[in-house]
């Protein structure tokens, strides 16, 4: 039995390829940070099933793009029916792609920062209600994103990123991928 996701063809898909697989490029990163905003108060599947209209509306995530954007690019987003109409959501996108090229041109990156918070270990949960809502780390990272220019990244959401982007492998004890996905990290982690 999957974590999460049964019965819904798109959920399954993102739970079996998806979540908890190790990411470091800056543009998925970048989409996974602000959908994980986006999402804040709302299903995952909801953000899931507008993706694509998400990734159309801020040009596949790219910072160099969605940091030019400006008041009028907001305006035209928040008529678009195809995702989240919320002013505070879109303009911290905004901030955030701003904040990921701010970081690009000091030298760093956004993988490099999001994965110096990951904990050196986690333990196996036995279902999803064993999971915390953050944890040390996630507030270390959310606070460390805030502090150069990010938005709308609490420690809650930040414990969300650094699952949907394997820091973590917060699949369940008896979930079918949860090997697969521990083995993908060691081999990330030890390409790194």
């Amino acid at each position: 039995m999957r974590c999460f996701g049964d019965g819904d063809p798109l959920y399954e898909r993102y739970h079996d390829a998806e979540w908890g697989r190790p990411v470091a490029d800056e543009h998925r990163l970048l989409e996974k940070l602000c959908l994980e905003g986006f999402q804040s108060g709302l299903s995952w599947l909801t953000i899931l099933r507008k993706r694509e209209n998400f990734r159309a509306a801020f040009a596949g995530f790219d910072p160099e793009v969605v940091a030019a954007y400006d008041e009028d690019d907001v305006v035209r987003l928040l008529d678009d029916a195809g995702i989240i109409r919320h002013r505070g959501k879109i303009e911290a996108t905004l901030a955030n792609a701003r904040a990921a090229l701010a970081l690009r041109e000091a030298g760093a990156g956004l993988g490099a920062l999001i994965w110096s918070h990951r904990p050196q270990a986690a333990p196996v949960r036995g279902s999803l209600a064993d999971m915390p809502s953050f944890t040390p780390e996630s507030t270390a990272l959310s606070k460390d994103l805030k502090s150069r220019g990010f938005c709308f990244i609490g420690p809650t959401t930040a414990y969300a990123l650094m699952q949907a982007c394997g820091l973590v492998n917060d699949h369940i004890a008896t979930c079918p991928v949860r090997d697969d996905v521990e083995r993908e990290r060691l081999q990330f982690l030890r390409s790194d």
